[in-house]
């Protein structure tokens, strides 16, 4: 059980039988009553934010959360399967379940599941992907003044600015936190 005075950003809550995370708190303490703490709540589950005000000293429970290391195999019908490295297990998502996720994921890649009670409900991919580029217009030369960029679209389906002397076939590393293309692979 966590207490009020535990709170803190990113600190993983239940209400209700569902995870939350905090995104943010706010301590107040008015002339007249007793203190209270204004918090907003993701789900991590759904996603939905939510406001929510605890009373001072109010305890909350602690989800049942563990993160595992899988390894994503394949998409089938809108099912993204994921295998366990120590059991073999299988598991899988949903797109939705997925996020922003979904377009930094190849097969064989080595991920981050996380479970609530046993059920996967997202993934955590590495800060930098490798992903090579399976479409984007030739580059025009002498166009390079000025940092000129163009659309690329990569192997996962996921379209990023990237600089003129892009080519198709070229090996990207991305950021996965922004989304944005960071150099060239040798």
């Amino acid at each position: 059980m966590y207490s009020t005075p535990d709170f803190r950003k990113g600190l993983k809550i239940e209400l209700n039988g569902e995870p939350f995370v905090i995104v943010d708190f706010l301590h107040v303490k008015p002339g007249k009553g007793g203190a209270f703490i204004r918090t907003t709540l993701k789900s991590l589950i759904s996603g939905n934010v939510i406001d929510r005000t605890f009373r001072s000293g109010e305890k909350v429970g602690k989800p049942d959360l563990e993160e595992k290391e899988m390894q994503y195999l394949y998409e089938s019908d809108g099912a993204f399967h994921f295998m366990d490295n120590e059991t073999y297990e299988q598991s899988y998502m949903t797109e939705d379940q997925l996020g922003d996720a979904r377009s930094y994921l190849q097969e064989n890649v080595a991920v981050t599941v996380l479970l609530h009670n046993g059920k996967p409900i997202g993934v955590e991919v590495p800060i930098f992907v490798e992903l090579k580029v399976a479409s984007t217009e030739p580059g025009i030369k002498g166009d390079t003044a000025g940092g000129a960029t163009k659309p690329a679209t990569l192997e996962t389906g996921m379209t990023v600015q990237v600089p003129l002397f892009v080519n198709e076939g070229d090996v990207l590393r991305i950021d996965t936190r922004t989304g944005k293309y960071m150099e060239r692979v040798r």
